[in-house]
């Protein structure tokens, strides 16, 4: 688990988004390797280091979020960032327990 928290430094997560994070990474890698990139010819369409491409593919959180949307826009891969909570199951769910006892409350 990261350590860092202040300002600039890798946020402490818990393991289970540690893995969620490797995992986005793992999936990044497996996209670039299917398209015969390597980490520099990466690196250098997305305006970055190739040291920021590995920490990308290992799921580093402190990287930026803008690296990875540009290291995804060289992969053809960012529309995947939209759909990052656009499924939002819970919250329709509460909005809609609101509305049900809005309308009771009003009768």
């Amino acid at each position: 688990m990261s350590k860092k928290n202040e300002r600039g430094k890798s946020p402490v997560l818990l393991p289970a988004r540690e893995r969620i994070l490797q995992l986005m990474g793992e999936n990044i890698m497996l996209a670039r390797k299917r398209r015969n990139l390597t980490m520099e010819m990466v690196a250098e369409r997305a305006d970055t280091t190739r040291l920021t491409v590995s920490n990308i593919e290992k799921g580093s959180p402190s990287v930026a979020i803008g690296h990875y949307l540009n290291v995804l826009a060289v992969l053809h891969q960012e529309q995947d960032f939209l759909k990052l909570a656009a499924d939002d199951e819970l919250g329709r769910k509460l909005a809609d327990i609101k509305l049900k006892n809005t309308r009771i409350a009003t009768k």
